[in-house]
């Protein structure tokens, strides 16, 4: 009887461990969490093959230790160390505030397949060619400025 006790809740503390272990630090479904069912489901049938006694008393004691060990590990700081706390507060600059305008010209920095890197009034931006595929250092006219792209053209197309 001492030996089934003692198999049960080695059953339910391995299936309780594994369980938080996959729900606070594995991402998605791990062998921790399908191994945590198995030990568990293993632990209680265990349990109610004992007595029924038994297995009600394992169930309850279980789901109390699994609920009471979850809001302890959701209300300690031990979580503060590993949390990201650095807050994003930058944004994205438009192209349109930056001051480029139909009509200027610059040079691209990368080749433009259609979209690469161009510098336009001395500021590096993306830009998108308006049709063609652009080598690295074509000199380029700006055709048009949406709102995030600068759409470009070679300088030598005169349109």
């Amino acid at each position: 009887m001492i030996l089934d006790i003692a198999i049960i809740a080695f059953l339910l503390i391995v299936a309780i461990v594994l369980i938080l272990l996959e729900i606070f630090f594995l991402p998605g479904i791990t062998l921790a969490g399908i191994g945590g069912f198995i030990f568990a489901a293993g632990g209680i049938i265990f349990a109610y093959s004992a007595g029924t006694m038994i297995g009600h008393i394992s169930l309850i004691a279980s789901i109390l230790v699994f609920g009471i060990a979850f809001v302890w590990l959701m209300r300690s700081n031990s979580f503060s160390r590993v949390a990201l706390k650095t807050d994003i507060n930058s944004k994205l600059t438009s192209s349109r505030d930056l001051g480029i305008q139909s009509g200027d010209e610059g040079i691209t920095l990368s080749r433009l397949a259609p979209i690469g890197k161009a510098r336009i009034n001395g500021i590096n931006v993306e830009a998108k060619s308006e049709e063609e595929l652009l080598d690295e250092n074509t000199p380029v006219i700006v055709v048009r400025v949406d709102s995030y792209n600068v759409i470009v053209k070679p300088k030598d197309e005169q349109n």
